[in-house]
C-alpha cells in the first residue's frame, strides 16, 4: 500500500473511531435531536457546494429518491438518535464496541434475506464467538443502565447491516457524493423540529460546541471525502479493515479522555467482537471470483457510512458474487 494509503487508512481509522467520543460529550449539555441536527447540517453546508457541480450524479439521486429516503432512514435518520439517546447512560467505549458487532449481523440478515454469499464454517465459527463478544460486553451495560440503551445500540447495528443492503441492491448507479449529500441534508431537515422543541434554553459549553463541529465538519462531511479517496487509493477489499479499527480509537479515546474505564469484561468483549467481526466477514472457501461492493457505515455514526461507495460511522464491505458467464 502507498504512503497516501497508509495515511488515509490512519485518519479514516482514527475519523471514525471518536464520533461516540464526541456525542458523549455533545449530549451532556444537548438533546439527541440537537447533535443529530448539528452533525447533518454541518456536513451538509460542507458537502453541498461539491455536490451540486456533478448534475449527473444530481440527476441519479432524483432519479433513485424512494431508495435514498429509505437509505437515509436506516443509516442515519434512525441511528443517530438512538446513538445519541443510548450514549446518555452508555460509555462512549462500550457503545462502539457493539457497534463493531455490525459485520456479525451483517452476515446472519444477508443469510435470511436469501443472500447468495455461503455461510461457510469459519463463518459460523465467527457468528458464534462475535455473539459471545456482544453476550460480555451486553450483559453488564443491562444490569447497570438497563436494556433499552443496549438495545439502542444493537438497533443501530442492524440499521447499519440493511443500509448497505439497499444502497447494494438499489442504489450501485448513484454517485456516492451527491447521495450522502441528499442523505445527510433530508436528515438535517426531518431533525429541525425536534432540534427546535429542544433547543438548550442556555449556551452550550464551548466543550459540547466543538463536539457538535467536530461530528459534523470531521466525522461526517470530511470522513466521507477522505473514504472515497482511500477507496480510490487502495480499493474496497482493503478499505474494510478501518472497521477492525475504529473501536480500538473508541475504547482508547474514551478512556483517556473521559476516564472510562477499561475493565476485563471491555478487554474480553472487544477481543471476541473483533476475532468475530473478521471470522464471520472471512472469504476462506469462497470462489475466487468474488467481487467486493462497498457498503455504507458509519460507526456513529454513522452514522456513519459512505453512501453507495463507502461507508460513515463504519464502512464495511458486502461482498456480491459476479454473475457466472
Amino acid at each position: 500500500m502507498s504512503r497516501r494509503g497508509w495515511l488515509l487508512f490512519a485518519a479514516m481509522g482514527v475519523i471514525w473511531g471518536v464520533p461516540y467520543l464526541l456525542i458523549k460529550v455533545a449530549v451532556q449539555d444537548v438533546s439527541g435531536p440537537v447533535v443529530v441536527l448539528a452533525r447533518t447540517a454541518v456536513g451538509a453546508l460542507v458537502l453541498l457546494p461539491v455536490a451540486l457541480r456533478d448534475r449527473a450524479g444530481l440527476a441519479q439521486v432524483r432519479r433513485h429518491w424512494k431508495p435514498i429516503v429509505a437509505f437515509a432512514c436506516i443509516e442515519i435518520i434512525g441511528p443517530w438518535i438512538l446513538l445519541s439517546d443510548a450514549e446518555r447512560r452508555l460509555s462512549s467505549s462500550l457503545t462502539g464496541l457493539l457497534i463493531a458487532a455490525t459485520p456479525v449481523v451483517a452476515v446472519v440478515l444477508n443469510r435470511v434475506a436469501g443472500g447468495a454469499e455461503p455461510v461457510t464454517r469459519v463463518r459460523w465459527l465467527g457468528l458464534a464467538v462475535g455473539t459471545g463478544g456482544v453476550t460480555v460486553l451486553a450483559v453488564p451495560g443491562i444490569s447497570h443502565v438497563g436494556v433499552w440503551p443496549v438495545a439502542e445500540v444493537l438497533i443501530c447495528a442492524v440499521c447499519y447491516t440493511i443500509a448497505p443492503m439497499i444502497a447494494a441492491r438499489k442504489l450501485g448507479d448513484v454517485p456516492p457524493l451527491p447521495m450522502t449529500t441528499a442523505c445527510v441534508s433530508l436528515a438535517a431537515l426531518v431533525y429541525v423540529g425536534p432540534a427546535v422543541a429542544t433547543w438548550p434554553h442556555a449556551m452550550p459549553s464551548g466543550r459540547v460546541l466543538g463536539a457538535l463541529v467536530g461530528l459534523g465538519l470531521v466525522c461526517t462531511a470530511t470522513a466521507f471525502v477522505l473514504f472515497f479517496a482511500l477507496i480510490r487509493e487502495v480499493g474496497s477489499a482493503r478499505s474494510v479493515v478501518i472497521t477492525y479499527v475504529n473501536p480500538a480509537v473508541a475504547v482508547a479515546a474514551g478512556a483517556v479522555i473521559l476516564g472510562e474505564p477499561l475493565t476485563w469484561t471491555i478487554g474480553a468483549g472487544f477481543a471476541l467482537v473483533l476475532a468475530g467481526s473478521v471470522l464471520a466477514t472471512s472469504t476462506r472457501g469462497q470462489a475466487a471470483s468474488a467481487e467486493p461492493v462497498v457498503a455504507a457505515a458509519d460507526p456513529a455514526v454513522a452514522p456513519a457510512a459512505a453512501v453507495a461507495g463507502g461507508s460513515g460511522a463504519r464502512g464495511w464491505v458486502m461482498p456480491r458474487r459476479r454473475p457466472a458467464r
